[in-house]
């Protein structure tokens, strides 16, 4: 987690004092290989004993997505551009302090890896697509899930990948649409970002928390579903209310979905292989965000958002078949 984070304050120090685009450039990429806070955060989460509680832990993530989704894009359209990086640089190195004084460490010294090569050693199961879409890092380590669990494993994890692949790439798309259709200034797309996350805020604290242990999948699946209309709404709406509707349904939905399938992950594995299955999963929510916008992008500069947001509606039902044949097999024990 500090390694993490130190690479992240370096990433908006290196943005900071970047002159051209190859500087800036380069400090995304130190920041893209930072990136593993998120995923740790869920890894501690999953280690949690009682079903419960998990779910709780992923929704107070989720509460957190939806706070800093709500006040980073206000807060960024309302600064100097050349402010933001140094601002992001503050809250970076200020949570490197609190995790460094306040965090203790999670990980019990018996449990610890003996050594470092021993992660380089599995790493074309963390590096290859089609090895995380079979979480071949789970399955060829120490103790790996039963057939069946596995199974309903790699199907989760592609129910994960294919939403994350969809939703990203209309999540991209959506400020073109709107600045095109609707001559949204940053400071206006700032203000609807508020209105999404403090959508998916209220929802994620008095709805998605509340979902009880085994009414995951229901949830996930009712909220899917939802985005059917809703992109329908945001595609096809030439009016501010009809906007707005779809953004409430969208928001909602967003709010629900990725907790709820962390949740239901987090279950899979015996306590030594959380951070395996966790990661694995975090790890194709990245791929889907790399992929995603770059695929939505062009059938929308190609095709229109008309088609781009109908088509990318319609296969939202896809995820949606894949969990409705979805097993679910008993628990496996936890060894203390």
């Amino acid at each position: 987690m500090l390694l993490s984070l130190l690479g992240l304050a370096t990433s908006y120090a290196v943005w900071a004092a970047s002159r051209s685009f190859a500087a800036f450039l380069a400090s995304r990429v130190i920041g893209g290989i930072s990136k593993g806070n998120v995923s740790l955060s869920t890894a501690i989460v999953a280690d949690l004993g009682s079903p419960s509680a998990r779910s709780q832990g992923m929704a107070v993530i989720g509460v957190a997505f939806s706070l800093a989704f709500t006040l980073g894009p206000m807060l960024g359209a309302s600064l100097p551009v050349e402010m933001a990086p140094w601002l992001s640089l503050l809250f970076a190195a200020s949570d490197l302090l609190f995790v460094f004084f306040f965090l203790p460490e999670t990980l019990p010294p018996e449990k610890r890896a003996p050594s470092i090569a021993l992660g380089f050693c599995t790493a074309a199961d963390l590096l290859s697509p089609l090895a995380l879409l079979q979480f071949a890092a789970v399955a060829h380590g120490q103790d790996p899930p039963s057939g069946d669990r596995l199974r309903s494993l790699r199907r989760l994890g592609l129910v994960y990948f294919l939403y994350l692949l969809l939703f990203s790439g209309l999540e991209y798309t959506l400020s073109f649409l709107v600045h095109q259709r609707f001559q949204f200034t940053s400071l206006q797309q700032g203000k609807m970002f508020f209105f999404i996350g403090l959508t998916m805020a209220t929802v994620q604290g008095t709805y998605a928390r509340r979902v009880r242990p085994g009414r995951e999948v229901t949830a996930v699946k009712q909220a899917m579903l939802l985005l059917l209309p809703a992109f329908l709404l945001i595609g096809w709406g030439c009016s501010l209310p009809t906007l707005g509707l779809g953004l409430l349904l969208y928001s909602f939905a967003a709010a629900v979905v990725v907790p709820c399938l962390s949740s239901v992950v987090a279950g899979y594995g015996l306590p030594g292989q959380k951070g395996r299955v966790m990661g694995t999963l975090r790890s194709l929510g990245a791929l889907a965000r790399a992929v995603g916008p770059m695929l939505a992008a062009s059938v929308y500069w190609l095709a229109g958002a008309q088609a781009c947001f109908t088509v990318c509606a319609g296969l939202f039902l896809l995820p949606v078949i894949l969990l409705q044949k979805l097993k679910h097999p008993e628990p496996e024990l936890k060894a203390e």
